[in-house]
């Protein structure tokens, strides 16, 4: 939109107010309704790009991308709070030109940032990309709870249990007394114990129609009798 215009903007319900009954402060908008806004473009700021801001400038911005996501992640809009935190690192990705204290910084951002979006990608059952958010994450402070926490709901939904339960147990050796990573634990042993009953069944199964074919095979070979050798009687 350009400067004064005025446009119709049509918003799906699930963009607006969802499955739930809003009061507005002109209107009760129903359950599952589509709604229509005019909107004019008053005037706007254009946020600088990364290259012209300096160090500080580049911190801050990105601090300010970090609290605009958390303030959507509590409202459950996780895909634009996935957003902003992805702005908000691309801001300090390449901090070489800082100083220490700026370093310093730039790292607790790109934390908080990239365990927040994690968190976010898991609401929205993107699974991988949680998986590489939360090891980035690792990569900067291996000894992370939170990144480790993550991280094994991330590989639980993507079957990869082994390194699931790694994850955890190392989290619970960092932080014995948290009460999130021990239900995860307790919930993984049942999912590996419901997985290992499943793999013994298909197995057992499996051996059990192999030995079925052997011992028929054997039968049809006892029952066929060997057949008289001939003798040539002109010989």
């Amino acid at each position: 939109m350009k400067k004064g215009e005025v446009a119709l903007l049509t918003i799906a319900p699930e963009y607006a107010f969802g499955s739930s009954e809003s009061k507005q402060e002109l209107a009760v908008v129903p359950p599952n309704s589509t709604v229509y806004y005019e909107v004019e473009l008053v005037s706007f700021v254009k946020e600088k790009e990364s290259w012209d801001l300096n160090a500080q400038e580049k911190i801050e911005a990105a601090g300010k991308k970090k609290e605009e996501g958390n303030v959507l992640f509590k409202a459950g809009k996780y895909l634009r709070a996935s957003k902003r935190y992805e702005k908000a690192v691309k801001y300090i990705d390449y901090d070489t030109s800082f100083s220490e204290e700026e370093k310093k910084q730039s790292k607790a951002l790109k934390v908080a940032c990239n365990l927040n979006d994690a968190a976010c990608k898991l609401k929205l059952k993107d699974y991988k990309q949680a998986e590489k958010l939360c090891t980035k994450v690792l990569e900067l402070e291996s000894a992370n709870v939170k990144a480790l926490y993550r991280r094994a709901q991330a590989y639980i939904n993507l079957a990869d249990l082994d390194l699931a339960e790694l994850d955890i147990k190392k989290a619970l050796e960092l932080d014995p007394d948290n009460r999130e990573v021990k239900l995860e634990y307790k919930a993984l042993k049942e999912k590996i114990k419901e997985y290992n009953k499943k793999e013994a069944k298909f197995y057992g199964n499996m051996f059990a129609k192999m030995n079925k074919m052997d011992s028929g095979d054997s039968s049809k070979s006892a029952a066929k009798e060997p057949e008289p050798m001939s003798i040539d009687s002109k010989a």
